[in-house]
């Protein structure tokens, strides 16, 4: 198949690419002008440049494609609202109607926060209501599935979508960001570091993507993808300190944190200052998440294959090699 992947030079999007090239498909990937795109260079057939937030630089970029995975978006804790919505709802809006015409397969790839963050999601399926809750990150990638699922069946398009818990792995956010904290003040725990940390190895999530965009059972679906691992935060943040000589410290009560980083917020996202603390590190750290996957299971045939052992031993070497 001919498969366009957005945001294909991100962390996840390499991944999904090089997985792609290993089954023989050909991959178009877009990456952002100026952006870095040395990471899938011999790995994609081809790489376009173009911005979803500008329709003109996408012009027939679905051209022969059969699928689409759409990653692309704005994946940070703080900003305005506005800036969230330019990238994941008017870019996605923006991506299907460049890509409509072609009729291809839409994969849409979301987070388990978009079912809304600050309670616990322990449990929660795919046919669970979302709530939105506040936080534009969570809320945008919500209505930006809602507009996938809208524009697909008005358009009589196949489509699904992918709900992904925290994704780690050598590179990631939740590696490269945490153990930059840990060297500049330090990494305390919310609410003691208690909660599930509900994690997912990229090349574990990659496999799910892989089968939920190319089987026909898939269509019309939404599937959560965590691992099955029983790691907890306090686990985690101190296997991940331990590769550095740290350990965390400190824990902050979860409604502390989220009130607190709610605060935060408003008083320095106009500043263009980034919050120390957010309500999305506290609904993240301080909330079980572990939502369900059985539908994944039973209807990929989806499985954990990278153990969590095997995982933090790769991203030993990875942190070992590049960031010491």
């Amino acid at each position: 198949m001919k498969i366009l992947v957005t945001g294909a030079a991100g962390f996840i999007g390499r991944h999904l690419c090089r997985a792609l090239a290993q089954k023989s498909h050909s991959v178009r990937a877009l990456v952002m002008p100026g952006e870095n795109g040395t990471s899938i260079e011999g790995v994609a057939s081809e790489v376009v440049r173009g911005d979803l937030t500008q329709p003109g630089t996408i012009a027939g970029i679905g051209e022969g494609c059969d699928l689409v995975f759409h990653l692309a978006g704005r994946v940070t804790d703080w900003g305005g609202m506005a800036a969230f919505r330019s990238v994941n709802c008017d870019g996605t809006r923006n991506l299907l109607e460049a890509c409509g015409a072609e009729r291809p397969r839409f994969v849409y790839v979301s987070s388990f926060a978009a079912c809304g963050l600050g309670r616990h999601l322990k449990g929660t399926t795919e046919d669970d209501e979302a709530v939105k809750s506040g936080v534009p990150y969570n809320d945008t990638k919500l209505d930006a599935e809602k507009l996938v699922a809208s524009f697909c069946d008005r358009e009589h398009l196949p489509y699904t979508i992918i709900r992904p818990a925290n994704v780690i792995g050598p590179g990631s956010i939740w590696v490269r960001d945490v153990i930059d904290r840990y060297r500049g003040l330090f990494v305390p725990l919310i609410d003691g570091g208690r909660h599930s940390a509900s994690l997912v190895y990229v090349d574990n999530l990659v496999d799910g993507m892989v089968r939920a965009g190319t089987m026909r059972i898939a269509e019309g679906r939404t599937y959560f993808f965590r691992d099955d691992w029983s790691v907890i935060w306090r686990q985690y943040l101190s296997d991940l300190g331990a590769m550095i000589g740290k350990r965390p410290h400190g824990s902050i009560p979860f409604f502390l944190a989220w009130y607190g980083g709610m605060m935060m917020e408003t008083l320095l996202t106009s500043l263009g200052i980034r919050p120390p603390l957010t309500r999305a590190a506290a609904g993240l750290m301080g909330r079980d998440n572990d939502v369900d996957t059985t539908r994944a299971r039973r209807e990929l045939r989806w499985r954990t294959t990278v153990s969590y052992d095997e995982a933090m031993e790769r991203i030993r070497r990875w942190v070992k090699e590049t960031m010491t």
